[in-house]
């Protein structure tokens, strides 16, 4: 698999042109790496089917997981569905920050809670450096930044996600490596797979 495990950084960049909150500017939550809750309607199992054919269009273009477009848009809102309002918790925590830090000239240190998660934040000695730490409410870590630029941390609830749609994605992709057809919704047992096709001898 090639999905970061829990606790993994996703991502530690700037992101231009996203607008800015206090002078810091935000990230991109349209990124494919940015995911923010977002509840889409569709079923468990039609998601399967679609990760399932989007391993067998990808294996017939010679790409794999994160090389595919397709993948990336999937994998994003696949794990959307269990992810925090990243998005609330960001924009809310830096209005927080942003109000406690004007015109402090010396280094502060301070927790804000939110609605849907805390802020924490640090201004340390040297000048104008910032390091903020945004939170869920179940208090995960979601993201944290820097003058690094963004980092996002994936929660527990992502992570088993994301290796949930790994595994369905690598047996469809290793079927179609196979050569085994893309069977409906009736499991294929990849051990024998000739028994699925025998109703025609």
């Amino acid at each position: 698999m090639q999905v970061n495990s829990s606790k993994g950084s996703l991502q530690n960049r700037y992101f231009s042109g996203t607008g800015s909150i206090g002078g810091i500017h935000l990230p991109d939550f349209n990124d494919k790496y940015v995911f923010s809750k977002k509840k889409s309607g569709i079923s468990d199992e039609e998601y399967r089917k679609q990760i399932r054919e989007q391993a067998y269009e990808d294996f017939a273009k010679g790409q794999f997981q994160n090389k595919s477009e397709g993948f990336n848009r999937l994998m994003k809102n696949y794990t959307s569905e269990v992810s925090p309002d990243r998005k609330g918790i960001i924009t809310s925590g830096l209005k927080a920050v942003s109000g406690n830090r004007q015109n402090v000239l010396k280094p502060i240190d301070f927790v804000a809670t939110l609605l849907e998660g805390k802020v924490k934040y640090q201004k340390l000695p040297s000048g104008n450096s910032d390091y903020i730490e945004f939170y869920d409410n179940s208090g995960e870590m979601v993201a944290t930044y820097s003058n690094n630029g963004w980092t996002m941390y994936t929660t527990n609830a992502e992570a088993a996600r994301q290796t949930e749609m790994c595994m369905i994605y690598n047996e469809a992709w290793g079927n179609a490596k196979r050569g085994i057809p893309l069977a409906g919704e009736e499991v294929v047992n990849a051990e024998n797979p000739q028994n699925s096709f025998d109703a025609k001898a």
